[in-house]
């Protein structure tokens, strides 16, 4: 079974239900830093998201 790479974006904005999920990492990170960033107006690191958001499902 493959593994997905998730972002539930509720753990780093508790306002905020967004979720990403994809079996492609650099995909998941590309998309949660375009939100984080779009929609919550904070830069991440790839680095930040791999450690601090990143779930592995």
């Amino acid at each position: 079974m493959a593994q997905a790479h998730k972002l539930d974006c509720e753990t780093a904005a508790a306002d905020c239900r967004f979720i990403i999920q994809s079996e492609n990492e650099t995909e998941a990170i590309e998309l949660a830093k375009a939100h984080m960033n779009e929609v919550h107006g904070k830069g991440y690191t790839d680095d930040e998201l791999r450690s601090e958001h990143l779930q592995v499902v």
